[in-house]
């Protein structure tokens, strides 16, 4: 009973808490340097980190100004948009982590603004309507408005607004194969978006491995270009081209260094200033047919679940398939995977 107390007392600043570290788990969805996410959604273009963000501060301006009616309102919204979000991730089996952690913060903040009915004392057969609670809105002449219609008003909104995507995909027919460095019983794939910070920071580290394992006539590594930003099969198309000319394999991987510094430090989104960087770094091209291969693309990416870059598909065997996520935990895979190799050339 005393924490209950205290948590009531309290709850208005325990509400504001709530809402900024909302507020930051959006922020650092945006610009965490770990994996990018390709779950992402919008409302009528504008991503939904943005509405979430201006939800919580929405939240936040009521709870200063003590208008508990909206804030509770409010809130009943927010589980009516989360039962729809969390069907999304369920129905397409990737789950966003930061997305999780901010629908706990709405269900807390909930609970903890929670005010048993009064509806419920003057008549229980319509306990099941106000089971979320009621709220009154004396200058619009409302009382005792039902949370649960409030909730179902919010569930009806985001169905009719939201637009989500989990795996990008390229378009048209296949009839080519996906180009790969070297040969072997084993097989890397990289999936990696040239505008993906943590995947450049990756790419870097890992050139030098790479070329010590293929080194070794046993490894087959397959670079998978993942569109999730726009400008993605841009730069997918010149890498695919780079390969066409007949580059070697060290000349590969530092195609995929100038690409990747052309996305980032360049920050180039027209084919034309791509082409005359390119040209400037000697990179040389053969045109191709890509719109053939971003078929294949697409179906490794649905093959293999990737749903964040950068990913790492490591196949020991047809049975022995390792994935990793992240900078940190591709790093150390790859490291045991070469440790591996060395086990069996001995």
């Amino acid at each position: 009973m005393k924490i209950m107390e205290s948590v009531k007392k309290y709850r208005n600043a325990i509400t504001i808490v709530l809402a900024l570290i909302g507020i930051g788990l959006m922020m650092y969805y945006d610009y965490c340097d770990t994996t990018c996410s390709y779950l992402k959604g919008d409302i009528w273009g504008i991503d939904l980190k943005w509405f979430g963000s201006a939800y919580m501060a929405a939240i936040i301006v009521f709870v200063t100004f003590k208008q508990t009616p909206f804030v509770r309102a409010l809130l009943a919204v927010g589980l009516g948009v989360e039962v729809h979000l969390y069907s999304f991730q369920v129905q397409n089996d990737v789950y966003c982590p930061f997305c999780l952690a901010f629908s706990v913060m709405i269900i807390v903040s909930f609970i903890i603004n929670y005010e048993v009915p009064s509806a419920w004392f003057e008549n229980r057969r319509r306990m099941w309507l106000y089971f979320l609670g009621e709220v009154n809105f004396p200058m619009f002449k409302i009382k005792k408005l039902p949370l649960f219609i409030v909730s179902v008003l919010g569930y009806l909104a985001i169905l009719l607004t939201f637009s989500g995507s989990v795996t990008p995909a390229y378009g048209q027919e296949a009839v080519l194969r996906v180009p790969s460095l070297g040969k072997g019983p084993y097989e890397i794939m990289m999936f990696a978006d040239y505008l993906c910070p943590p995947c450049r920071q990756i790419d870097s580290k890992t050139e030098p491995l790479f070329k010590e394992l293929l080194a070794t006539d046993q490894v087959r590594i397959t670079f998978v270009d993942v569109p999730f930003s726009r400008v993605t099969p841009m730069y997918a198309k010149y890498y695919l081209y780079s390969v066409n000319a007949g580059a070697n394999e060290h000349g590969i991987l530092h195609i995929r260094k100038v690409l990747f510094d052309a996305a980032q430090v360049k920050n180039i989104k027209m084919e034309d200033e791509l082409i005359g960087y390119l040209k400037k770094q000697k990179i040389s091209w053969k045109v191709m047919d890509e719109k053939s291969i971003f078929p294949m693309l697409s179906a490794m990416i649905k093959e293999n679940k990737v749903d964040s870059t950068p990913t790492c598909v490591i196949k020991y065997s047809a049975t022995d398939v390792k994935i990793f996520v992240g900078t940190d935990e591709i790093w150390d895979g790859l490291t045991k995977f070469k440790a591996h190799l060395l086990t069996v050339k001995k």
